[in-house]
C-alpha cells in the first residue's frame, strides 16, 4: 500500500470527541442548557482544526460557532442580560444553530465521499 492510498482512505471519520460533541449541541440547547453548550461547541471547533481526519467539518464547525456566538455576545453586551443565555436567546437563534448543528452531523456522517 503507497502513501497515497492510505492518504485517500475515506473510511477514516472524525474522531469521537468531536462525534459526541457534534451531538451535545443540539441536545443541550433544546434541553434548555445554552450557556453549558459552549464547551461541546469550543471542542468540536478546537478539534476540526487540530486533528487532520476531521479537517472536512472545519467549515460546519465555524459556521455552528459563528452562530452560537451571536447570542453570546448580546448576553455579554447588554446592560441588563437575563439570568442565562436560554432566557435571553432570542427562538430565532436557536433554530439556527440547531440547524447548523444538524447540518454539521449530517456532513459528519454523509459528507465523507469525494
Amino acid at each position: 500500500m503507497t502513501t497515497s492510498t492510505i492518504s485517500r482512505d475515506t473510511s477514516v471519520r472524525a474522531p469521537l470527541f468531536i462525534q459526541i460533541a457534534a451531538w451535545a449541541i443540539p441536545v443541550l440547547l433544546l434541553s434548555g442548557f445554552a450557556m453549558i453548550a459552549l464547551l461541546p461547541v469550543l471542542v468540536a471547533l478546537i478539534g476540526s482544526f487540530t486533528d487532520q481526519r476531521a479537517r472536512y467539518l472545519r467549515w460546519w464547525t465555524t459556521a455552528v460557532a459563528a452562530l452560537y456566538s451571536i447570542p453570546l455576545v448580546i448576553l455579554n453586551v447588554r446592560p441588563d442580560p437575563a439570568g442565562s443565555l436560554t432566557k435571553d436567546m432570542h427562538p430565532v437563534f436557536l433554530v439556527l444553530i440547531v440547524v447548523s448543528a444538524a447540518a454539521l452531523l449530517a456532513r459528519l456522517y454523509i459528507g465523507r465521499r469525494k
